[in-house]
């Protein structure tokens, strides 16, 4: 039919193309994303946010914001278009950290407004990375949750020759992210140089803390929509690539990472390439403003021809879960997995408060 107007492409039909576009070519640039935020992927956003969680510090509710949503929809595009949109500081609160008594995990809040800008941006940012991502790579990804790491690491050890594995712990990884460099990466393959300004804004947003407005070079709030697909980025680049590039050229055995955002082990077939990991490794981080945990980062013996030999091997925790070595039902030596005892603990104790009240 002559002058029929073609449908716009929907916000996901856009965002399909980018991901196909970054398989396809892993170095390809991308230089028009702000045109993403339009009415109709910005309303798909507020859509997908839940209502009934934590508020920011402007107070707004999911609920008010959407009494006047297209009004304040177009509101938010017209500050966006004119460079005057601004996100507001991230409000912190505390939560205890899971088996760990006493020990608290800072969590950031945003205003209303910035979770649907930050949602939208997580999307665009997920649709250039997640097709470069490594394998190794684990958690805030589609189809790699913290049970199919952990199956993957008992069956990389149940199927390969592993003498030690490196347990690695990184210090406040969330909030020693370095803002130049980060931006550094993103600029790699991003063009739009208002995106950029808008994540460097979000970025220097600060954090209110007991009512004190805390400003920061460095740090990616945990909480914030888009800090898990940031955090993934900046560790695919100064960790994943690292290891799968450069270090399993160098070492004399196999090895395999494993990461879940900034739980990590690297399972090697030798202790020397092993130790050697270890010390580059904290070189590594430190040139990125990142830093091993000394106390809790270790080398772990796990070795099942030494234990059938009668050694007895090491264990350590990933995710929550201890691997250890046991016996098959034939009575053969095999890696095995169980819940930690500080998080049962930590389970335990949480039911038995709940049968209380």
């Amino acid at each position: 039919m002559t002058g029929e107007t073609k449908p716009e492409k929907s916000a996901e039909t856009k965002l399909t193309r980018i991901a196909q576009k970054s398989k396809e070519n892993p170095r390809s640039e991308f230089n028009w994303l702000m045109p993403h935020f339009n009415r109709e992927s910005l309303k798909e956003c507020f859509k997908e946010l839940e209502g009934n969680k934590a508020i920011g510090a402007d107070g707004q509710t999911k609920e008010e914001y959407g009494r006047d949503l297209e009004k304040n929809i177009d509101e938010l595009i017209g500050k966006m278009k004119t460079m005057s949109y601004r996100p507001g500081p991230v409000r912190e609160v505390l939560i205890p950290k899971e088996g760990k008594k006493g020990k608290y995990r800072p969590l950031g809040i945003s205003n209303f407004e910035d979770k649907i800008v930050q949602l939208m941006m997580s999307k665009i940012l997920n649709a250039i990375y997640e097709p470069i991502f490594q394998e190794c790579s684990y958690g805030f990804r589609p189809e790699r949750s913290c049970h199919k790491a952990v199956k993957a690491v008992r069956q990389y050890l149940f199927l390969n020759d592993c003498e030690i594995v490196i347990d690695i712990d990184l210090k406040n990884f969330f909030g020693t992210i370095n803002h130049e460099t980060l931006v550094k990466i993103l600029r790699m393959r991003i063009k739009d140089e208002k995106f950029i300004r808008y994540i460097i804004r979000m970025l220097k947003a600060g954090v209110l803390r007991n009512g004190e407005l805390i400003m920061t070079e460095e740090g990616s709030p945990q909480g914030s929509i888009v800090s898990p697909i940031l955090s993934n980025i900046y560790a695919h680049y100064i960790i994943d690539n690292w290891i799968e590039n450069v270090i399993k050229k160098v070492v004399r055995g196999k090895i395999e990472l494993f990461r879940y955002c900034d739980d990590m082990v690297i399972c090697c077939q030798y202790r020397q390439d092993a130790e050697a990991i270890k010390r580059a490794l904290a070189k590594r981080l430190a040139r990125y403003s990142l830093e091993l945990n000394a106390e809790k980062t270790k080398l772990v013996t796990f070795s099942q021809r030494e234990q059938a030999a009668g050694k007895k091997q090491g264990s350590f925790d990933f995710l929550g879960f201890t691997f250890y070595m046991g016996r098959s039902r034939k009575g053969n030596v095999t890696p095995k997995v169980k819940t930690s005892k500080a998080r049962m603990r930590s389970k335990l104790k949480k039911a038995k408060e709940w049968i209380r009240k």
